[in-house]
């Protein structure tokens, strides 16, 4: 599996069923009362950590989900770690509901807005760069979805198509996106790791393989 340079390969995988798996997050911060959890998926894009958030949404009566394209749209690529907090963690944390519509979106006329209801239990955010040490005071547990890196890129073309300006724009990404997680690690700052694609023979409608996070 090639890696990024310093992230460790995961080892001790397991297959263990999604409630197992989000029970286990919820344990890592028992004192949370009178607000949502807030748990992260990270990983590179192609990872799948959209379609893991949407597994576990589905799992987890009364959960939402974050996406942090979303923020980042017509933003900026990382820089966006400081409106994600002031305007989507900071109200959860106080137990309040999100309506948010970023200045992206109201310069480019996006309809709509990003919204969380005030009595969902747990909020899952996804996306690449959401765990790192700027945002750690505000995230209760974390994701991270290791896989080959060429394989990631495969998919992030098979995703978003091979255009030549797209291509372009899946480039650019990643010249931004290796450096970010090569300086935030935050393979070794997650609660789980998540083969992602899975290794191991499972039921991917009610099963992960998952493993301990890698040394630092």
């Amino acid at each position: 599996m090639r890696l990024h340079p310093g992230e460790n390969e995961a080892v001790g995988w397991r297959v263990v069923t999604l409630l197992d798996a989000v029970r286990q997050l919820r344990d890592a911060s028992p004192e949370v009362v009178g607000r949502p959890r807030v748990i992260a998926i990270d990983g590179r894009g192609g990872a799948g950590k959209t379609t893991l958030a949407e597994r576990l949404r589905k799992a987890v009566a009364g959960s939402a989900i974050v996406h942090t394209d979303d923020v980042a749209w017509n933003h900026a690529c990382f820089d966006w770690g400081a409106v994600l907090a002031e305007h989507i963690l900071r109200p959860l944390h106080r137990g309040e509901a999100v309506d948010f519509r970023p200045n992206a979106w109201v310069e480019h006329d996006r309809p709509g807005s990003i919204t969380v209801p005030a009595d969902v239990g747990l909020v899952w955010v996804e996306g690449t760069g959401i765990i790192r040490e700027e945002l750690a005071p505000w995230l209760d547990a974390s994701v991270w979805m290791q896989g080959d890196l060429d394989e990631q890129e495969r998919l992030l073309l098979v995703r978003d198509g091979a255009a030549p300006e797209q291509m372009e724009h899946v480039a650019n990404w990643l010249l931004e996106e290796l450096p970010f997680l090569l300086r935030e690690r935050p393979w070794a700052r997650a609660t789980m790791i998540v083969a992602g694609p899975p290794h191991m023979g499972h039921d991917p409608d009610t099963e992960l393989v998952v493993a301990p996070p890698t040394s630092p």
